[in-house]
């Protein structure tokens, strides 16, 4: 198999389907990680998801993380189960908030209903405004990059070959039309029973030039760094605010806030989502209003300098879900792409279902909701 993109959703695929004993080639126009997931916070997530699809490989992707970082060693990835939390500014948000957690439970998720001083207790640093809020024990962080190396590392071992600066220009075909390898530039032709499309952002550019469109499109947002602190934002924080900007279909921007803490001591504030295409401007009125809203739950991040901010494009589908499967429009095409901003969380299940799938096993989560051709389904 000819898996597209050294992404971590690529390099997760890679690693799965060399675990399953697969022949694997990885190629990516530019380098390991060096994309969308380079611009990643590193989220694994299960507490901004509704029940539902994405919610089923999420609770998978969890458990397999677990895996992956015993497998590699937790401290190579920085793979931190943590937990998240989610608060309240309002009692309004607070009952919305708990009708989400009795969804989420009943379907596995281990999650809190927390009052005020139990949040206090959790996050002593917390603004004394909020109301209320729930804690995830399931959410864990991950270095995005670290893992992908690592991830490639282990399946170069099983016998993987990974080319980077190598860029797909068109599809091999047999007879019947179904794809048997790639061309690239540098001039070389790569020939395989399967082609995996995890092109992250740039999926729906690699889906059209298979002749197997899917509407991945970018959606831009900013992450903040901090100077290095003592450990005193101690889980993934968020407002319940995020919930809903992850499913908008607004094209404007949209900010709410996100803080963490990682191991080397800075704390990274996100997030903003904006449909600009694929325009890297940078825009100091988006990373204002981030830096005020952090204040608004964490008030000492006042007195607290900035180090950095960098950029992304998330991979977004118009219903929010991932694309992962065979495409029954063009043979030997499989998708992983379109993940939004859950790439980096959902790839060890992306992995897992794939290699499931391309050894003629039943996938461990229903993929009928994320097959690649509904887009077309749902226009007719």
């Amino acid at each position: 198999m000819l898996v597209i993109g050294a992404g971590v959703v690529g390099a997760a695929c890679a690693y799965a389907c060399t675990a399953a004993g697969l022949t694997v080639t990885v190629v990516d126009r530019g380098a390991i990680a060096g994309g969308t997931t380079s611009a990643g916070e590193g989220n694994i997530l299960v507490s901004d998801k509704e029940p539902g699809p994405e919610l089923d490989l999420a609770l998978l992707s969890s458990r397999l993380w677990q895996d992956i970082s015993a497998d590699l060693d937790a401290r190579c990835l920085e793979y931190e189960s943590k937990g998240g939390v989610v608060v309240a500014g309002s009692a309004a948000t607070a009952t919305g908030l708990r009708a989400l957690t009795a969804g989420q439970r009943a379907v596995g998720v281990d999650a809190v209903d927390l009052d005020q001083d139990e949040l206090f207790q959790l996050e002593p640093n917390i603004s004394r405004d909020v109301v209320g809020g729930a804690l995830y024990r399931q959410d864990a962080q991950v270095h995005p990059m670290l893992a992908t190396v690592h991830l490639l590392r282990r399946a170069r071992q099983a016998g993987a070959v990974v080319r980077t600066g190598t860029t797909v220009v068109a599809f091999l075909r047999d007879r019947q039309g179904a794809v048997i390898g790639v061309k690239t530039d540098p001039a070389d032709e790569f020939y395989a029973r399967w082609v995996i499309n995890a092109a992250g952002t740039w999926a729906g550019q690699v889906a059209e030039l298979a002749g197997a469109p899917v509407p991945v499109l970018p959606r831009r947002g900013f992450v903040l760094v901090t100077e290095p602190l003592p450990r005193v934002v101690r889980h993934k924080v968020y407002t319940a605010e995020y919930l809903a900007n992850v499913a908008s279909d607004d094209a404007g921007l949209e900010t709410s806030v996100v803080v963490e803490g990682t191991k080397s001591g800075t704390v990274l504030i996100g997030a903003s989502r904006e449909r600009v295409g694929f325009d890297r401007t940078f825009s100091l009125p988006v990373l204002r209003r981030l830096a005020t809203q952090a204040i608004g739950v964490f008030p000492f991040l006042e007195k607290v300098s900035l180090l950095r901010s960098y950029l992304g494009f998330r991979p977004y589908c118009p219903d929010h879900l991932p694309v992962i499967g065979p495409d029954p429009r063009v043979p030997g095409l499989v998708h992983a792409c379109g993940h939004e901003g859950a790439g980096i969380g959902l790839a060890a299940a992306t992995g897992h279902v794939i290699a499931q799938l391309l050894t003629d096993q039943r996938p461990a989560v229903d993929l009928t909701p994320l097959r690649p051709h509904r887009f077309e389904e749902a226009a007719r």
